[in-house]
């Protein structure tokens, strides 16, 4: 699938549902991150080439499949890893399923890993798209958040990524740190945009409850101000709307070209493989999740018995009620049908509408206030099985 237009289209938006993409994740971290609860190891780089050999393994026993329009590599931190390592997870999926000649194969990077080497040694090996962790442009803020990088680290990897050739660039953001002010956050915005990104993602602190964040917020430790957060939310959205950036899901924006395949594809229900311990896959109506420990994935691939912890069949109303919960999330929002209809003659789904959170677009079914969105999706959740 080739991308054009407006990436809040709804044409995008429903076509995406035909992209096949994979995922694999890459667990190695310098650090691990206070706010961080994804399946990460730290101190374990002694273990890359051993892991990679089990990831090309799994990718060789999983059924044929078709060609993908995607490929996400995520973690952890995937630009610890050496170019040819990388490359020789990407062969695989090449070799195994096929990879379209327009499809997008993005890395997620710390800034700084970055190099110029590094950079030309990825494009070398098939990768087009990078996101970077920039997370802040305050030196304070990056502190709170256990960040190793400078703003200098920034600049300089986003340089070097476009001098290598990557396609398009993105950055993350993180927004509402305990002490980060208006302004912090402002300026931040400002540095980011001024990079001229293609992509930008700007998320809220989340404070989960295993994560060291979560247990200093227990303790009695300051938590991130939600109004705060939704006002900077709302200048992040301005910032990057004067900058050219389409809004096309809740947190993120993209130029025309540049919104990020696989996750349309996630959002619009298309199918996805994981790869590697923690990835989630979902493939013929079946979810499926890895083992997340990093000894046990490997033991597991290496003796044969499969990395596969747990499968869901998502069929049915269950299927509906995903549809809508992903699909709501997406600026150009979804087809109604009938779990919107029934979302619309529920209660909840009323006070929703005469309140202007939700509302109809033709036959789409759209979040016109989207810092409410978690407060549509609960009333989603809330229809259960179906009326």
């Amino acid at each position: 699938m080739t991308e054009t237009g407006r990436p809040d289209a709804p044409n995008l938006a429903d076509a995406a549902a035909h992209i096949r993409s994979a995922y694999v994740h890459i667990p190695f971290c310098a650090r691990w991150c206070p706010y961080c609860d994804f399946a990460v190891v730290e101190g374990r780089d002694d273990s890359t080439d051993r892991y990679v050999r089990a990831v090309v393994s799994e990718i060789e026993s999983e059924p044929a499949w078709g060609e993908l329009g995607a490929i996400f590599f995520g973690g952890g931190t995937p630009s610890r890893l050496a170019p040819p390592l990388l490359g020789s997870i990407v062969e695989a999926v090449a070799e195994r399923f096929g990879v379209a000649d327009t499809a997008e194969v993005t890395l997620e990077a710390n800034p700084e890993d970055w190099t110029e080497d590094l950079a030309s040694g990825l494009v070398a090996q098939g990768f087009t798209r990078v996101s970077f962790g920039a997370q802040s442009f305050d030196p304070v803020v990056l502190t709170a958040l256990g960040r190793a990088h400078t703003p200098d680290h920034i600049v300089r990897a986003v340089e070097a990524a476009r001098s290598a050739g990557f396609s398009s660039v993105s950055l993350d953001l993180i927004y509402g740190t305990p002490g980060e002010s208006m302004d912090s956050w402002a300026r931040t915005v400002e540095k980011a945009l001024g990079l001229e990104p293609d992509h930008l993602s700007a998320y809220a602190l989340t404070v989960e409850p295993a994560t060291p964040l979560g247990m200093q917020v227990r303790r009695g430790g300051a938590a991130p101000d939600p109004d705060l957060q939704a006002d900077m939310w709302e200048r992040a959205v301005a910032a990057a709307e004067s900058a050219c950036l389409v809004r096309y899901e809740v947190s993120n924006f993209a130029k025309p070209a540049h919104a990020c395949l696989y996750n349309l594809g996630v959002w619009a229900q298309g199918e996805y493989l994981g790869f590697g311990l923690g990835a989630h896959g979902f493939r013929d109506g079946v979810r499926r999740r890895n083992v997340k420990r990093l000894d046990t994935y490997v033991e597991r691939i290496e003796s044969g018995l499969g990395a596969v912890q747990g499968t869901e069949v998502i069929g049915g109303w269950a299927a509906e009620i995903e549809r809508l919960m992903l699909g709501l999330r997406r600026a150009a929002g979804v087809t109604s049908g009938a779990g919107g209809e029934a979302l619309m003659a529920s209660d909840s789904g009323k006070r929703l509408v005469d309140a202007g959170v939700v509302g109809l677009s033709g036959d789409r079914l759209v979040v016109t206030r989207p810092l409410l969105t978690d407060e549509v999706v609960r009333a989603v959740l809330a229809l259960g099985e179906y009326p």
